[in-house]
């Protein structure tokens, strides 16, 4: 079975590519959705979240925005929350090859945003990187979590550099550019690697 990383930073467009592959028929594991499920009413993140930030954890619901200002005012806790969460995202992303393996898929697409920084390219036979231009981006983030620009260049600057990225990957898909062209270019990715 081929696996496929999937990779780049917020606001960068990786949720419409990966839609594209699924749209294709390939199984998508998606490292964002199992960290809001994780992080769902009495998910099973809340629990150590809440020592670390308990005004945003209230009778089993975390409040998103009080997490992201803590995460904008105490430059460590980012760090502290993967502790927590990258565990537990590696264990279903386990859990998903397993199952594809089983199944017979020929490939599948790990849709993961810290695929460098977790080490999570070893297990990919191709990474692919999704990148825009940096406005747009900061555009797209801000936009999406209702936070002024500079907040959003903040959230971003914590993330390794688009340029960084770009060197490590072996494919990367453009994304400040009409979905039409986003989309040749997987049309065109997905059948180079099934050739």
């Amino acid at each position: 079975m081929k696996v496929i990383g999937l990779t780049g930073g917020m606001g960068m467009g990786k949720s419409t590519v990966a839609a594209l592959f699924q749209q294709a028929g390939i199984p998508v594991f998606d490292a964002d959705a199992t960290v809001r499920q994780l992080q769902a009413d009495h998910g099973a993140a809340l629990g150590p979240i809440a020592v670390l930030v308990p005004e945003a954890v209230t009778n089993g619901h975390l409040d998103r925005a009080v997490l992201r200002r803590a995460v904008v005012e105490r430059p460590g806790l980012l760090r502290q929350l993967e502790v927590i969460l990258h565990p537990m995202v590696r264990a279903a992303r386990q859990d998903f090859l397993t199952q594809h393996r089983r199944q017979g898929a020929r490939c599948v697409l790990l849709d993961i945003p810290l695929l460098f920084e977790t080490g999570g390219q070893r297990l990919c036979d191709h990474v692919l990187l999704v990148s825009a231009p940096p406005r747009l981006q900061a555009d797209r983030v801000a936009r999406r979590r209702s936070l002024p620009k500079a907040e959003a260049r903040k959230l971003i600057a914590r993330q390794m550099p688009d340029a960084r990225k770009r060197r490590l990957a072996d494919t990367v898909i453009e994304t400040g550019v009409a979905l039409s062209a986003t989309r040749r270019q997987v049309r065109a990715l997905i059948k180079g690697l099934n050739a």
